[in-house]
């Protein structure tokens, strides 16, 4: 079968990274095999052929039973085997697959016309042979056409993803490792468990589709279970994992979904799947996510008449962030041009066809407005297009609306740069620039296509202010005070006297508030033309005791104008600096020559850490170690030594994270060179 890593066939797949004894090829692209016979083979008289099976009941129309002819040329589109060297009783055959054929693991015999029949060879799992998408191949539907783009979106089992808020972007590395011992197996048995049909198996739109709803728990026993509730009893806090590994083999072994995941959780197992079965795949955050409850591209914020938020009213939420990701593939379902980048969402939000999952959805079409185009395109585009609508509510039940945000919503789409470990802005792939006329077009585009938007929405809306009002937020780190400035810009000639008033809340990435840790209220006077600023400190120990595992404060600042009672509003999201882990590798880096790792982690709290999960993950040189302390004092130190055999030589990564309650979300990395062996 030529199966070794070195060999021709896994060389000229790009399969030679899979840690897999078996023949692993991709569509549409001819492989060789040696068939040994009992005497020399005469074309004159003997007749033989190859057959692949695959499924129960394998039959041709359903091309699970595919019978390969002999040929004299291969042709591209094709099944077909072609005679390439004859010696004593051995030939080899070149086999070309059709690039539309299934993808999964095909049973290969030969069969031999005899006088008495058609004789077989007996089952042999040796002669197993994968079939994978192929992105090299321009008959394929998820066709790459460029190198650098089909190392990073196939081949690379490294990805970054970012998170944090739009003011501060954080990152961090994720460890797909789609080619580590098991992972294909665990791919191909996701689609087992979504009893996707066999001859649905060659169409990226059904297997994306069908993997957004199988990667999470929600109605289908799938891969993660979500939990944004910080409370990860019995279970791997979302924070803790450093890669999908760990969850596609627990999951493959146990049947049972693995707790507990967030949406990045989601991106990064999902990513895996798309690039193990050679989808080409991204993990894309966009920051400032509308949850819209119900799909009418705005968010409603109720404030009451004194300027507070009323959270009774005030359904919708915005996510500081949201993870998704993107396959590349053609779409011969849509009208041409739709093709490319598809959003597939794998996180549990809202019910699409009976079932928790979204997409495909092209994001040329998100783009343009053209939303009537399947999968969940409008849910899609209300993510990055929400106006933020604030609303009064007053007393006799009647509503106000006092102000329209049309700017804060998908304020930034990013993904990991191609070959660096950099951020690649690809808002412009979603959507216009704020303000243009092409913006305004593809909006009533989309509501041409039926989104919903209320009518009253702009006719209500109260004429230009004559103050404006703005807050910063101080950068700081967990632990330590801070201060929010608030600035009031008087832009008349009247004077004018305000009561503001300052609300900051703990709140999970998802915009949902946990619960108000700050509480201010204060008056300004305001001169004609002129500015004033007040700052508010927030201490420590206000926030520290409530703090959720994103460190993510949100500050709400209203101000009502005394002489006009008109309500001026803000709303901002603060991350605060979180420690790091240090990785270092002491001594010498060989494949093959035991290496030591050291992690190091101090407390910077003032208080101390109980029951500290450390995790430790670097493909090709460790599989993931994990080990529990009991407790790190307040400003002590943490060392954990970790000796590993590195089994693959070049550019490699450990990635580290530090996990308890009072702390999550601590990560540290390290790029490292490992040597090959010297010859001898």
């Amino acid at each position: 079968m030529f199966k070794g890593d070195r060999d021709v066939n896994k060389q000229e797949h790009h399969t030679d990274k899979y840690y897999h004894p078996k023949l692993i090829v991709r569509r549409g692209q001819p492989f060789l095999i040696q068939i040994d016979f009992n005497r020399p083979y005469n074309p004159e008289k003997d007749q033989f052929w190859v057959e692949y099976l695959i499924g129960r009941y394998p039959q041709q129309n359903k091309g699970t039973y595919i019978p390969i002819p002999l040929v004299e040329e291969l042709q591209s589109g094709t099944w077909g085997a072609k005679i390439t060297w004859k010696e004593d009783s051995s030939i080899r055959l070149s086999i070309m697959s059709a690039p539309t054929c299934i993808v999964g693991k095909f049973r290969l015999y030969v069969a031999v016309l005899t006088p008495y029949g058609i004789l077989r060879t007996k089952r042999n799992p040796e002669t197993d042979t994968y079939i994978l998408f192929n992105p090299w191949c321009p008959e394929d539907s998820v066709f790459l056409d460029d190198e650098k783009e089909r190392e990073e979106y196939v081949l690379n089992d490294l990805g970054v993803v970012f998170h944090g808020d739009i003011n501060n972007i954080k990152s961090r590395s994720w460890n797909y490792g789609q080619f580590e011992e098991g992972i294909l197996d665990a791919c191909l048995h996701l689609m087992d468990r979504a009893k996707l049909d066999l001859s649905g198996r060659g169409n990226p739109v059904k297997i994306s589709r069908v993997g957004s709803a199988v990667i999470n728990a929600k109605d289908d026993e799938g891969v993660v279970a979500g939990s944004w509730d910080n409370i990860y009893a019995y279970g791997v806090a979302p924070s803790a994992w450093t890669g999908s590994v760990d969850i596609l083999l627990e999951y493959h072994s146990s049947g049972t979904p693995v707790r507990y995941g967030q949406c990045w959780v989601f991106a990064g197992v999902f990513n895996t799947f798309l690039r193990c079965i050679g989808i080409p795949g991204r993990i894309v955050t966009n920051y400032s996510s509308a949850h819209d409850n119900d799909a009418n591209l705005q968010l409603d914020v109720f404030v009451d008449e004194e300027g507070k938020v009323d959270p009774k009213l005030t359904k919708d939420s915005i996510w500081n962030y949201h993870c998704w990701n993107e396959a590349w593939m053609t779409r011969p379902d849509l009208p041409v041009g739709f093709g490319g980048w598809q959003v597939v969402d794998s996180t549990p939000q809202e019910n699409s066809d009976g079932m928790y999952r979204c997409g495909p959805a092209s994001v040329q079409a998100i783009k343009h407005g053209h939303v009537c185009f399947q999968f969940d395109a409008p849910f899609v585009f209300a993510e990055v297009n929400s106006d933020i609508v604030y609303s009064k509510a007053m007393k006799d039940g009647t509503r106000v609306i006092e102000h329209i945000d049309k700017t804060h919503i998908g304020k930034l789409i990013l993904t990991k740069e191609i070959g660096r470990d950099g951020t690649k802005d690809i808002t412009e792939q979603y959507k216009f620039q704020e303000g243009t006329e092409e913006e305004r077009l593809a909006l009533e585009t989309a509501l041409m296509y039926g989104i919903k938007k209320q009518a009253t929405q702009d006719t209500m809306e109260q004429a230009g202010t004559d103050v404006d009002m703005d807050f910063q937020v101080e950068n700081a780190t967990l632990g330590s005070d801070f201060k929010v400035t608030v600035t009031f810009r008087n832009n008349s000639h009247n004077h004018y006297t305000a009561t503001a008033y300052l609300s900051g809340n703990i709140v999970f990435y998802t915009g949902v508030t946990k619960n108000e840790f700050k509480s201010h209220t204060f008056d300004v006077t305001l001169e004609p033309l002129a500015s004033k600023i007040s700052e508010v400190l927030i201490k420590s120990v206000e926030y520290m005791s409530q703090l959720l595992e994103q460190a993510s404060l949100h500050f709400f600042v209203t101000a009502r104008l005394n002489e006009t009672k008109k309500i001026l509003a803000k709303q901002k999201t603060s991350v605060l600096q979180i420690p790091k882990l240090h990785i270092k590798v002491p001594g010498e880096k060989v494949v093959g020559k035991e290496m030591s790792v050291i992690v190091e982690f101090t407390n910077p709290l003032n208080q101390k850490l109980v029951n500290v999960l450390v995790r430790l993950d670097g493909p090709g040189l460790l599989r993931t170690t994990t080990k529990m302390f009991r407790e790190i004092p307040k400003n002590s130190t943490l060392t954990w030594e970790e000796k590993c055999f590195p089994r693959q030589a070049g550019v490699r990564k450990l990635i580290a994270s530090l996990n308890c309650d009072a702390l999550r979300h601590v990560y540290g990395e390290l790029d490292l060179e490992v040597e090959r062996k010297p010859l001898v």
